[in-house]
């Protein structure tokens, strides 16, 4: 008897569960969306293609600060290392890498706006 309890609970638990968006969807205002709310919070106007683009870059920024930090720790490491050789080659490693990405992520970034620019410029 429990376990058939148990059961017929569970079943009317999912029924109401599932029932209970249809009643809160019949109460929706039809005239007001809340398609204002989204200025009012402050997301401003700017097309997509902008917005992307802004988003892009600001990733592209960060990734170069990264990768000038990775830099400053390989010579910090090659400044504390005291002469050991297998410390110095690990900080000429980390300083050479860091180099590298800094080159990649400055390709990229010149890449990116280059094709953001043709976007915006070329579709208004």
């Amino acid at each position: 008897m429990n376990k058939t309890f148990k059961k017929i609970a569970a079943a009317a638990g999912s029924l109401s569960a599932m029932t209970l968006p249809f009643a809160v969807h019949a109460q929706i205002d039809s005239d007001d969306l809340g398609l204002g709310y989204a200025t009012s919070i402050g997301l401003g106007t700017k097309d997509v293609r902008e917005t992307a683009g802004s988003i892009v870059k600001a990733f592209m920024g960060l990734l170069g600060i990264v990768a000038v930090l990775l830099i400053l720790y390989g010579g910090f490491k090659w400044m504390t290392s005291q002469g050991n050789e297998e410390q110095v080659g690990d900080a000429k490693k980390i300083i050479i890498s860091g180099v590298i990405g800094l080159i990649i992520i400055m390709s990229a970034y010149a890449i990116a706006t280059f094709v953001v620019n043709a976007i915006v410029n070329g579709t208004t």
